[in-house]
């Protein structure tokens, strides 16, 4: 019996130990909390908040039911939008697929209004389409659909729809990223007179640059002649300078010719004039006492 009592009051020491450690564990788990880099927390005692944690770490609160710990995802969300049929300016009807990127900043504020994903979500419908319907009606469709990159006003107009979306959500504790038009289609009984527009704009656009390259064309031609024109010139100038110049220099060479000996040279000229005006077809009626006969005697070059 003794033997029993000693071995139960051992065993009832260990049993404390193990009650106590486990009350220990369970009351930190009750107050100590932790905060993952992912997301943003927001204490609330009896469902009004407290206190907002914005940093990852461990954290202290009261128990439950006294404290409670909500938590929001800090990361940038994409927001996947229903497509909107709308107007633009000049009153055509288009098709918009788009989404949307947004993020928590002010968690208690977003805690207040829209609860969570879902709520957040039903008002960035509203904040996402009432702000591109109304930029939207303030462009013609040919500003947003265009061949012309200079037109083309469509990247223009989704930031002035980012920055009134970011105005309207900031009520609700939101920031709104970016905003961007996945596809612009038009409903069936608008696509073809579209479609005709665009090729209309894409035949001016052939013409134009067809015209411009039978400009450029016709100036490079015109450029050439002018040049083909100054080279003909330089070159008959130059040739007439030679020629010139081989002119003086054979009048040169003649007139030293016939001071060394005169009589020989106009025996030379006179062959050449027999060279150039008689052959054996040619009948000359000449005077006896014609220049041009005073080399030839019976058709033989005299002495």
């Amino acid at each position: 019996m003794s033997v029993k009592m000693s071995e139960t009051l051992k065993i009832k020491p260990k049993i404390l130990v193990g009650v106590i450690l486990g009350l220990v564990l369970l009351t930190l788990n009750l107050i100590i909390y932790t905060v993952d880099t992912t997301e943003y927390a927001v204490v609330t005692q009896f469902g009004n908040p407290v206190n907002t944690v914005l940093q990852p770490g461990l954290r202290i609160k009261l128990p439950e039911p006294i404290q409670s710990v909500q938590r929001f995802d800090n990361r940038v969300q994409i927001y996947e939008a229903e497509p909107l049929e709308l107007l633009t300016s000049d009153k055509k009807s288009v098709k918009v697929d788009y989404y949307g990127t947004w993020r928590i900043t002010d968690p208690v504020t977003y805690m207040k209004t829209v609860k969570d994903k879902v709520g957040a979500e039903a008002r960035l419908q509203d904040v996402f389409s009432s702000s591109l319907g109304v930029k939207l009606g303030q462009y013609n469709l040919d500003e947003l659909i265009s061949v012309d990159t200079n037109k083309l006003k469509l990247n223009a107009m989704m930031q002035d729809t980012v920055r009134k979306s970011k105005e309207k959500a900031k009520e609700y504790g939101i920031e709104v990223v970016d905003a961007q038009i996945k596809v612009l289609n038009f409903p069936e009984a608008n696509k073809q007179s579209v479609f005709a527009r665009m090729k209309a704009e894409r035949e001016q656009m052939a013409k134009k640059y067809r015209s411009e390259g039978s400009e450029e064309a016709a100036k490079i031609r015109a450029d050439a002649e002018k040049e083909q024109k100054i080279l003909l010139s330089e070159a008959y100038k130059q040739a007439q300078k030679l020629k010139g110049e081989g002119d003086a220099e054979a009048i040169k060479i003649y007139g030293e010719a016939f001071q060394k000996d005169s009589k020989f040279y106009e025996f030379t000229r006179a062959l050449e004039t027999y060279e150039k005006t008689i052959d054996e077809k040619t009948t000359l009626v000449l005077p006896s006492n014609s220049e041009i006969l005073k080399y030839l005697e019976n058709g033989k070059v005299g002495k």
